[in-house]
């Protein structure tokens, strides 16, 4: 008799069952808010990996003496670095080229302006330092022509400066994400001394190119045709060799080009500037800065290579990421490249980099810097810059003296 009491006792009241139930309901209910929060913040991410953004403030003028021609900034990795560097702002100049530091409290640094500012001068704020230093083409004071190439997507503004002789040989600058031909306008002097006729291209969606019909990147999965009609375009104008030469984002579409391009027989070789090699390894980087959790950067990956993920971002078509990643297909590599990246860029890491050069040893020559940052590498040390990428050109016997 005392059994069965025991086995009533043992069974869960109606009270305890509720509360079981309510709480399981409440579990389901956080999981779904916190699957719904991780979802959102994925489709956030891979909207912002995809949509072309215009400049973004990334430091602040906390004062300018227009006496002494000088401008205190906010003090960031960046602006603290040795060299020559430009600022866009607003007021009474809308691009100044910045010389050295001639202070540094720790807070702020002043450096010298190598644009000059009326003394009745003023500037905003909001300020974003940049690593262009020129950003028009007749600041090279050499000679130039403005040019369209025909492209998939229409024709491409693009500036063509013409070396002195015929060397046959053409190097196609490829500017990053985000940015402008403009960027790249710093290595032109350098190829002009070697008798190389270079062409600084725009492509789809960078503001200057027609848009594509999605109007987002395609992280070089498409970017690089635009890229193979600039190179059909120097071989309609004399050229027997083609030098890529990427920056940043430019570098993944000069990597595609070199791999999927009808023309990869006219091409001489690549050179890389911070490149972006394999972008799972800048999304982790990036999703690891930002304090996101692992299942974040997993989504986001789904959501960009994937046909329903792409058009939750209103992009075209998925972004092969296996397809992108160069370190995987090393193998397929037939150009010599040359690679010049910071150990801490601070915004694409070196990692990949590092990793392609390992893997293909008889092709890659890696030149590692350090503090230079992203896409600075000439800013922070010119001398060096130019006499890596002369040398190695001189190597690949394309210089005209050659």
């Amino acid at each position: 008799m005392n059994a069965p009491r025991r086995a009533a006792r043992s069974r869960p009241s109606r009270r305890t069952a509720s509360i079981a139930r309510v709480g399981i309901s409440a579990l389901a209910v956080a999981l779904a808010a916190s699957a719904t929060a991780l979802s959102a913040v994925s489709l956030r991410m891979a909207r912002t990996v995809v949509t072309p953004a215009g400049r973004i403030p990334n430091t602040r003028i906390v004062s300018l003496d227009a006496a002494a021609q000088t401008v205190t900034l906010e003090r960031t990795a960046d602006t603290a670095l040795p060299g020559r560097y430009g600022i866009f702002t607003t007021g009474t100049s809308d691009y100044l080229r910045l010389g050295s530091v001639v202070a540094d409290d720790g807070k702020t640094v002043t450096r010298k302006l190598l644009t000059h500012v009326p003394s009745d001068g003023s500037l905003a704020a909001e300020a974003a330092f940049s690593g262009w230093y020129f950003h028009e083409p007749d600041q090279l004071r050499l000679p130039v022509l403005s040019v369209q190439i025909e492209t998939p997507v229409g024709p491409c503004p693009a500036w063509e400066f013409p070396a002195d002789g015929d060397s046959g040989v053409w190097v196609v600058q490829v500017h990053g994400r985000g940015t402008t031909r403009a960027e790249t306008l710093r290595a032109i002097p350098i190829f002009h001394a070697l008798g190389i006729t270079a062409l600084a291209v725009s492509y789809r969606n960078d503001g200057e190119a027609p848009e594509s019909a999605s109007g987002t990147y395609a992280l070089g999965a498409t970017e690089w045709r635009d890229v193979q009609a600039a190179i059909e375009y120097a071989l309609h104008r004399g050229a027997q060799r083609v030098l890529l030469m990427g920056w940043s984002m430019g570098g993944a579409m000069c990597l595609q080009a070199e791999a999927l391009s009808s023309h990869r027989d006219a091409i001489a070789g690549l050179i890389l500037e911070s490149p972006v090699v394999d972008w799972r390894t800048v999304l982790r980087y990036q999703s690891r800065l930002l304090n996101l959790p692992a299942p974040v950067l997993g989504l986001t990956e789904r959501i960009l290579d994937s046909r329903w993920g792409a058009r939750l971002v209103r992009g075209g078509d998925p972004i092969p990421l296996d397809r992108l990643d160069r370190v995987a297909h090393a193998a397929e590599l037939r150009h010599p490249v040359l690679i010049l990246h910071s150990d801490d860029d601070g915004f694409v890491p070196s990692d990949a980099s590092h990793a392609l050069a390992a893997a293909r040893p008889d092709l890659v020559t890696m030149e590692t810097f350090e503090v230079a940052r992203h896409t600075k590498l000439w800013n922070y040390d010119e001398t060096r810059f130019t006499r890596v990428i002369q040398d190695w050109v001189r190597r690949q016997g394309l210089a005209a003296d050659e």
